[in-house]
């Protein structure tokens, strides 16, 4: 566990820091933002870019002298960050008063996951 912390250390901030957002209760905001139908779900998929991003970089950081096989990077940045939407979704819709968990924001986490895997998959064949 400790090679995991010393190896992922941004990842795991990004993990916790996505986990936070997903059930802290924002603030009462007026309705003078100018935001756009869907902006919510163009933050989600930000957010699971980024934290799929972040696990896909530190993996090849961390492995780049290594032979590692490319099923853990699969596993760990594609596969566990869309089953974390899915859960926290679903802890949002039955575990908390405040939040509400809503199918197409988890196709905008899942969206935004297979969008840096793609990226990465360009990248790493480079």
């Amino acid at each position: 566990m400790l090679n995991h912390i010393k190896r992922y250390p941004l990842s795991l901030l990004v993990i916790f820091t996505v986990i936070y957002l997903s059930f802290f209760r924002p603030p009462e905001i007026d309705d003078e933002l100018p935001l756009f139908p869907g902006f919510d779900k163009l933050v989600h998929l930000c957010m699971y870019l980024g934290m799929s991003g972040m696990l896909w970089w530190e993996f090849y950081r961390a492995h780049r002298y290594e032979r590692v096989p490319m099923w853990h990077a699969w596993v760990g940045a594609t596969i566990c960050p869309i089953l974390l939407s899915g859960i926290i979704e679903l802890l949002q819709a039955y575990a908390t008063t405040h939040r509400g968990g809503d199918w197409w924001d988890f196709a905008a986490n899942s969206a935004g996951v297979l969008l840096a895997t793609l990226f990465f998959i360009v990248f790493y064949k480079k």
